[in-house]
Order: structure tokens, then sequence, then C-alpha cells
């Protein structure tokens, strides 16, 4: 049995490091008891640090817990399927709650999770019971949309002494001898991960139940690639290329890292010339990423890297001595409002395409105009009415919203002047029926036509008789007939 899994802490007491953040789960733990609803609690953190262990020993403090791991597709159906209708749904035993819990939420991604975010973001708005949400990187941005609804709780790497003092406890338990430079070797060199310093230790002892010294000087360090936020600290406090080579070894979006750089850079740089040095490294970095997007030669990457890596770390002439919070790039913020105006813009040429017949370019170029005649109230409510826009698609040609007197006016005249159109279009329908199907009038004398046909002139009526030699003709042929018939026989004539 792994040693992970034998001795995994049972109470919240029992979590080696992050005494703060453990009592504010423990007090979260408490309102929910007590019946006061909380907002969900994401535990963001690396690998290794207790977020698992944490959310079981919660799940111990409900009635029961539905649990999506990381292993599974967490496509907006499944997540739905899973937890979705679990989250509104009473409890197996009555009125109890139940924990819900979803791990590695910064994993969803790609075709086999898409809409998974979205479905998060709506199940923790209509949840009614407990949710716990874990993650690795507090950067990533499949968080942006999702950190704003919970209680986020940073987890902090466990330190040396601590992790070393458990493993002499596991030690004890386990019958090995041991010696403590061992267990403080081990604990370093795990670089904070609890299980993966437990498996190591389990590792080692398993053969002959001691452990010493030099045994473990041949160990390796654990391998931790730096996040984003050590990488961008590393780039501009440090000095030494080897160590910003290493932190810049990063699982992110490298146009992003230099997002971050370039955003930071004049809030650590104060001389104007380590600033223009810096920019033009963040420049060259700019263009080896052009180069790899144009050619698909990811080679270029590496130069990028070093660019706004090594060169912006050495454009400065000393560290700065100060503290400076990281700060996300603005250009974020200036694309989410660009994105927005885009999306607006085409929503209301399409509606100008449906209604007008005229194309999305040619509709975008009206807009000019249309800002214009929008100034006019009644004019602006015509326009709006007749392409259906919406209050904020209003906003877009005119700050101000249109007068409440104005729209009752403008309501009803439409509705007078659909009155008139259905009456006057009745009136159309009566007298077009009455061209095409004449009056019918009392047969004359003459038996004269009931109108006049035209190119036919009008000729005195005469009265039509049959000719005497034609009846006579006919009544020969008859005649004829008769005497035929009267000439055939049967054999049973006689």
């Amino acid at each position: 049995m792994l040693w992970t899994d034998k001795y995994r802490p049972q109470e919240l007491s029992e979590v080696v490091g992050n005494k703060k953040e453990i009592k504010i789960i423990t007090d979260w733990v408490s309102e929910w008891k007590k019946g006061n609803p909380q907002i969900p609690l994401l535990l963001v953190g690396p690998p290794g640090i207790g977020k698992t262990t944490l959310a079981l020993i919660i799940a111990k403090e409900f009635s029961e817990s539905i649990e999506l791991n990381a292993s599974d597709k967490r496509s907006q159906d499944v997540i739905k399927s899973t937890i979705g209708e679990s989250s509104t749904s009473r409890s197996l035993f009555g009125d109890e709650y139940k924990l819900i819990i979803l791990d590695e939420v910064d994993g969803i991604h790609g075709t086999n999770d898409r809409g998974g975010v979205a479905e998060i973001g709506k199940i923790i708005k209509s949840s009614q019971h407990p949710m716990i949400l874990m993650a690795n990187d507090f950067y990533s941005k499949r968080l942006q949309s999702i950190k704003p609804k919970c209680q986020v709780i940073k987890m902090k790497k466990s330190r040396w002494n601590s992790i070393s003092a458990l493993l002499r406890k596991i030690a004890q338990a386990e019958g090995v001898e041991v010696e403590p430079a061992a267990l403080k070797e081990i604990a370093v060199k795990s670089q904070g991960d609890v299980r993966s310093a437990i498996n190591t230790l389990q590792a080692l002892s398993d053969k002959d139940h001691t452990l010493e010294v030099k045994d473990v000087e041949g160990m390796v360090t654990k391998d931790t690639r730096s996040d984003i936020f050590n990488a961008i600290t590393a780039v501009l406090k440090s000095k030494t290329p080897a160590h910003v080579k290493e932190a810049m070894w990063i699982e992110e979006d490298p146009t992003l890292v230099m997002e971050y750089i370039a955003e930071n850079i004049p809030r650590e740089y104060k001389k104007p010339d380590e600033i223009k040095k810096a920019y033009d490294y963040i420049s060259k970095a700019d263009v080896n990423f052009g180069r790899a997007q144009s050619s698909r030669n990811y080679g270029y990457w590496k130069y990028a890297s070093d660019f706004m890596g090594i060169g912006v770390s050495s454009a400065k002439h000393d560290t700065y001595k100060k503290f400076t919070k990281i700060q996300t790039p603005s250009i974020f913020g200036l694309m989410s409002r660009n994105r927005a105006k885009r999306n607006l813009r085409d929503d209301i040429a399409d509606k100008m395409f449906d209604k007008m017949h005229v194309s999305r370019r040619v509709a975008v170029s009206m807009f000019p105009y249309l800002e214009i005649m929008f100034q006019n109230d009644e004019l602006a409510w015509e326009i709006s009415d007749f392409l259906e826009l919406e209050e904020n698609e209003i906003k877009r040609f005119r700050k101000k919203k249109i007068p409440k007197k104005v729209i009752t006016k403008m309501e009803k005249q439409k509705a007078q002047m659909r009155v008139e159109e259905r009456d006057r279009r009745a009136e159309e329908l009566q007298n077009q029926m009455m061209n095409v199907i004449p009056e019918a009038e009392e047969p004359s004398g003459d038996d004269d036509l009931p109108f006049e046909i035209p190119g036919i002139e009008e000729t005195p009526s005469q009265e039509v008789t049959e000719e005497p030699e034609i009846i006579e003709e006919e009544e020969k042929v008859e005649e004829k007939k008769e005497k035929k018939a009267d000439k055939q026989t049967t054999l049973f004539s006689f």
C-alpha cells in the first residue's frame, strides 16, 4: 500500500502547512453546517500540496460527495449530467447538504471539454449545495470567469522543516531507521511537494528499512516548472542568466509571458535607458514570434524567449531592492472592451443586412450617418423600431435614452397608422373585386351583351332562326337510320 494513502490526513488539523488557509476552510464548512450557504471554494496551488486531501476531508463533513476527476472528459454535456443536476437536487439523505468536487478546473480545454467552463459558471450560480473547485495555475486564463464567483484560496508550498517532521513520524511508524540529515535532504529536494517526499521516502527505505545521507545524495531535485509569476519576477529581479533561463521554462503561452513582462517593465525599472533597452529586447522577441507564426518554424521561440528573458534582465544596471506587484497586462482589458464593441457592431450590421438588404460592409459605413439621424428623438425611435434594435444597440448611436413620452407618442401613431392602413387595404380589396366581377343585369328583350368588348363594333341584334332546308335534311337522315335498324336480324329471327 502506498504510504501517501496510508498516512493521508483524516482531519484538517493533520494537514501539513497552510494553517491560515485551513482556518478559512474550517469556517466555511461551519457556516454551511449552520445552514448559511457560502460561495464555492477555489483551491489553487501546484500539485502535491494537499488540495485533493483537503477536499476529501471536507467531504466527510457532509452526507455525501460527488466528484468529477481530472481524467474525465469535462464537456458541457458531461458536466451538466454529472454535477449539474446534482447541484440543484436534494441529497439522498434528506435535507442534508452534499459536497460537489471538481478537480483541475484550469485543465478544461480543447474539443472534448468544449463549453465546460461556461457550464461550471451556470452551476456555481444555481447550486444549492457546497462546492469545491481545484486548479494548479492561479494565472490560468480559464479561471478568469470562475474566480470572481468563488472564494479563492491560494495554497502555498509546505516548508521543508514541516515536511521533514512529517517524514520522521512516518518513518517511526514504519520502523525505518533514518538519519535526520537524510530526511532534510528529501524534504528540501521535494520543493514543497509533500506527496513526492513521502513517495521518495518509501522508495528509498523499502529495501532494508534504513535510510542514510549517502542514499539521497544522488537524488535529483524535483522537476518543478516555474509559474508565470515566478518567471516574471526572475526576469525583473535577477541578473543571473542561468537563473532567468531556468525560470522561463514555463508551461504557458510564450506570447502571454511576453505581454506580462512588457506590462511590468516600467513598474520595476526606473531609468529611461533601462526601459528603452528592455523594450528593444521585447520588440526583438515579438519579431521572432511573428517569424515562427508565419513560417511555422517554432525554433524561433527559443530566440524570442532569450530576448524577453535574459535580454530584459540584462537591461537593468542593478537589481532594485523593492517590492513590485505583478500586474495583469492592460492590453487584455482593452482587447476585451474592443471585442464587445466589435460584437455590438456586427449585431447591428446583421440586422441592417436582414432589413435593408445591404452588405454588412455597407451597413457599417452608414454608422456615421445614423449617429447624426439618431439625434432626433422621433427619427431615432422610427429607425430603432424598423431595425428592431436593443437598448444597448441604440446607445451605439446616441448617449441618452429616447424619452418615454416620445416612445409613447410614436407607438400611438404607429398603432393609428396600422388601423388606417388596414382600412385602406380593405377598401382597395373591395374595389378590385368590384372591377373584376361585374354586377349582374336583368336580361333585355334583345339579349344584349352586358358589357362592351373592345375592338368589336356594336351591330343591330338579329333574331336567330333555323333554315327550313336544314331541318328537312336532318329528318331524312334520321329516317334512313330507322330503316337500317329494322333490316338487322338475329339467330332467332323468323
